[in-house]
């Protein structure tokens, strides 16, 4: 399992997820709109999800419908 941003950080980048993350599998680029969580190195910890100031994190079994296409980007960012 493995946590993902969604939407509402859009336009937000606030960067209360990157500073608990004890894993340092949060990233963005200056290209980017918003954070993206490395899924293969997310530990589920859950610090982020309760970091984030606009609830935009879930993990990934319970990102709600109308932000599922985000699992999947999460995972394309770091692919590029």
């Amino acid at each position: 399992m493995a946590f993902v941003i969604t939407e509402p950080c859009i336009g937000v980048k606030d960067a209360s997820c990157v500073e608990v993350c004890p894993v340092d599998c949060i990233h963005t680029d200056d290209q980017s709109d918003m954070y993206f969580i490395n899924p293969d190195d997310c530990i589920d910890c859950a610090y982020c999800e309760s970091a984030c100031p606009v609830n935009a994190i879930f993990d990934e079994f319970t990102v709600p419908a109308q932000f599922r296409e985000y699992t999947q980007k999460n995972r394309a960012f770091f692919r590029k």
